[in-house]
């Protein structure tokens, strides 16, 4: 029998594509229908953040933590506050961590029932993606009504945050959780033992935590190989210290154990809220800090669990009102460098799903 002569084709996925959440391409390498090699290419949202941070006040970078994961603009604000508070050991008054607390991990929840949604979508399931998109819309309304904004909230400040939460808000959102609980579950049940979605998934992209470390991987794509690291638990900041909840891990570091630990923390993050609306007491939003911020000279890093991992901010201050040097570590850019090394090998039909699963947001791959 003659044997079939075949030609390896270069093929781009993008940069507009559907299933790559944002501006993002990747030349594909493929002998028939196997992936011999996969280049990431990067850099269509490039905005220059840290270069533009040198030049502003410290209040003045905020806004733009807003426009890295834009799906997680809260917890985004929290990690470049975070940062300088430490830098220059500012006390923030006990209503506003709790503040912060409460739209962080609402925001988190926003953006892991965006991943789900899309995520299926990807994958041919349209009537999760209307699901999801339904509880995403009445939290982007709360913030709304919070913040003032749907999407680049802009909602805390140095020593506190910018506003209080408008009357009735706490209440309203209390009352919401239990419905919010009973929909997971529904979509949890209409998803997760669904056979065609679990053969799309299962097995496939599997690498362990050995991989994962050296790749310097964080949240979701590293607690999926059973290593259970997050900083709200092992290195606590703000007040998580005071809350009970649990650190979701997964078996096999497949597509579907990405996928399930993002229905996973959802219900933690609603125990997390759930706590600090019993907890939040009355007070002062933001603490006594100076007009003018001046971090003493020095080197600081701070980080927080962002809805992507561990993002990171690092300071270099020469004792100005303005950053010498300001470097953020970005989850999503970390994540993504394991890509290549996942595709090698795939037949091209579970591109998407493993792409997806990595869960990236190119406003903070490209900064």
């Amino acid at each position: 029998m003659a044997e079939i002569r075949t030609e390896e084709m270069l093929l781009n996925v993008g940069p507009q594509h559907p299933s790559t959440h944002g501006v993002f391409r990747v030349v594909v390498k493929i002998d028939g229908e196997m992936i011999t090699d996969a280049t990431p290419v990067i850099g269509y949202l490039h905005r220059g953040t840290e270069k533009l941070a040198e030049d502003l006040q410290y209040p003045q970078i905020i806004p733009y933590f807003d426009r890295l994961d834009y799906l997680a603009a809260m917890l985004n604000n929290h990690a470049i506050v975070n940062s300088v508070e430490q830098a220059m050991d500012v006390q923030v008054p006990e209503r506003a961590e709790y503040l912060r607390i409460i739209v962080g991990e609402m925001n988190r929840v926003a953006s892991h029932l965006l991943f789900l949604g899309a995520y299926l979508l990807d994958l041919g399931a349209m009537s999760p993606f209307l699901y999801a998109f339904q509880e995403r819309e009445t939290i982007c309304q709360m913030f709304n009504e919070i913040s003032g904004a749907r999407l680049t909230y802009n909602y805390m400040r140095i020593g506190g945050v910018k506003w209080d939460a408008p009357v009735g808000w706490l209440n309203n959102l209390k009352a919401y959780l239990p419905r919010l609980r009973e929909k997971m579950k529904m979509y949890n049940d209409l998803v997760t033992g669904n056979e065609i979605f679990l053969s799309r998934v299962k097995g496939i992209g599997v690498y362990d935590s050995e991989t994962a470390i050296n790749y310097g991987l964080s949240g979701i794509n590293l607690r999926c190989t059973g290593f259970k690291w997050d900083l709200r638990r092992n290195k606590p900041y703000s007040i998580y210290d005071r809350f009970d909840f649990e650190i979701p891990v997964g078996q096999n570091g497949d597509c579907f154990d990405r996928f399930y630990l993002h229905v996973l923390e959802i219900e933690q993050s609603i125990r997390i809220v759930e706590q600090a609306l019993e907890q939040i007491p009355e007070g002062p939003i933001l603490g006594k800090v100076p007009k003018i911020l001046r971090v003493p000279a020095g080197e600081y890093y701070a980080a927080v669990e962002g809805a992507k991992g561990e993002l990171g901010v690092y300071i270099v201050s020469d004792g100005k009102d303005k950053p010498y040097r300001l470097k953020i570590k970005r989850p999503s850019f970390v994540n993504l460098q394991i890509l290549p090394s996942l595709l090698k090998g795939q037949n091209m039909a579970n591109f998407i799903a493993i792409l997806g699963a990595v869960d990236i947001v190119l406003g903070e791959v490209d900064a």
